[in-house]
């Protein structure tokens, strides 16, 4: 169960997240989902908030395609 996706919360892993996000124009978690979401069609992701915003923003973290370089910088930091 992935609870930290991508390194966790290391300073090094959010400037390299916020790096990927802002070439993508998308926010730090609906990055993190992405990745998960491109390393297995097994990974079921279960993502909790209790706000009708973030339901939006982690519903479109299923569309954004992260290319093979941000694959390969992200999976590095896991």
């Amino acid at each position: 169960m992935p609870f930290f996706p991508v390194g966790g919360f290391q300073p090094l892993t959010a400037a390299r997240l916020d790096a990927v996000a802002a070439r993508h124009g998308a926010t730090v978690p609906q990055v993190a989902l992405a990745w998960l979401l491109a390393r297995s069609p097994n990974i079921l992701l279960i993502p909790g908030t209790g706000s009708p915003v973030h339901l939006e923003e982690n519903v479109a973290a299923g569309t954004l395609e992260l290319s093979p370089a941000d694959l390969a910088e992200l999976s590095e930091l896991g």
